[in-house]
């Protein structure tokens, strides 16, 4: 009997309490730009509040701008300087994104990638 009050007192610690997701912190992912490339440091990221960190490790200014595939809104961080690191806070729904460099020529010579949102 006492096994079982153990193994239930060790079960109720486990559990989340209702509306506990709503405290989660954001995901986040960090996008690396240089000529000609951006790079992300996970490939997908959970649905809700997220934080998308764009960090220059170029010699040129490089933005980046990110959209659902499918959908209307373009999200933006603007223009990061070399060194520096740029970021947004937003929240993402479920889907594909395309992310890419919107300066000159940058998108055509590379600097675009794909992030997945899951549900």
């Amino acid at each position: 009997m006492r096994r079982l009050a153990a193994v239930a007192a060790a079960g109720a610690l486990a559990l989340v309490p209702f509306g506990a997701a709503a405290s989660l912190p954001p995901a986040r992912v960090q996008v690396s730009a240089d000529e000609f490339s951006l790079t992300l440091s996970r490939a997908a990221i959970g649905s809700g509040p997220a934080i998308i960190e764009l960090v220059n490790f170029g010699e040129d200014d490089h933005d980046l701008a990110l959209r659902r595939v499918g959908g209307t809104r373009t999200y933006r961080i603007g223009l990061v300087h070399p060194g520096k690191t740029g970021e947004l806070e937003t929240r993402l729904r479920a889907g594909r994104f395309t992310l890419w460099c919107t300066l000159s020529d940058h998108r055509a010579r590379g600097m675009r990638a794909a992030l997945r949102v899951t549900p």
